[in-house]
Formats: C-alpha cells, structure tokens, sequence
C-alpha cells in the first residue's frame, strides 16, 4: 500500500465493503419474489460502490486528489447507503439523498480530469 496515499488507502478500504456486500447479497439476502425489486436495487448499489472503489484508487495520481477523493468519497454514500438501505428495510427514507451522490460522483470523476 505504500505509495496509494489516503485515497488509495480509503479505495482499497471501500472496495473490500464493496465485496463484503457482493458476498452478503449473493449469499445471505434472501428475500420473496414480490420484493425482486429490493435485490436489484441492492445489485445497483454494490456495483455503483464497486466501480467508484476502483476509481478511488486512481485519484492519488489525478491533479487534486482531495477533491476527487472527497467528491466520490461523498457520492457513494449519498448514493450507494440510501440505495443499500432501502434494499436491507423496505424503507425508502433516504432515497431522496440518491440523486445529491449521483452528482457528487459524476464531479468527482471530472474533478480527477482537472
């Protein structure tokens, strides 16, 4: 790990929640057919959390990597915790939070183009 810097660190870091989840919904979710929906739901979110895991562990190389490590940082828990949590209880409490992350990362991808 030595040269990743905190943004490669909180990559990495992320990227084994992510697989934690992959594993938690792949193996332990079980839910009936009428709450299909609820699964997909959680399928988006581990893959949104997936990718931008990776895209972490690329921002110690962009120009200003606390910007683009904060942006994406705050985008996968905007987006992917409502999402995560709506899968786990039914509850879509904190859905409206989803389109706030999905902006946070569409910036924290330009930001690591700056």
């Amino acid at each position: 790990m030595a040269g990743l810097g905190i943004w490669g660190r909180v990559g990495a870091l992320s990227g084994a929640g992510a697989l934690g989840a992959a594993a938690y919904g792949a193996h332990g979710f079980r839910r009936s057919d009428r709450e299909e929906y609820l699964k997909e739901l959680y399928k988006t979110a581990n893959e949104y959390h997936f990718l931008h895991s990776l895209a972490l562990l690329a921002v110690p190389r962009c120009r200003r990597p606390l910007l683009a490590g904060a942006l994406l940082t705050s985008g996968m828990g905007l987006f992917c915790g409502p999402l995560y949590y709506h899968a786990w209880s039914g509850d879509p409490a904190f859905n409206r939070a989803a389109p706030v992350g999905g902006t946070f990362l569409i910036l924290g991808w330009l930001a690591m183009a700056l």
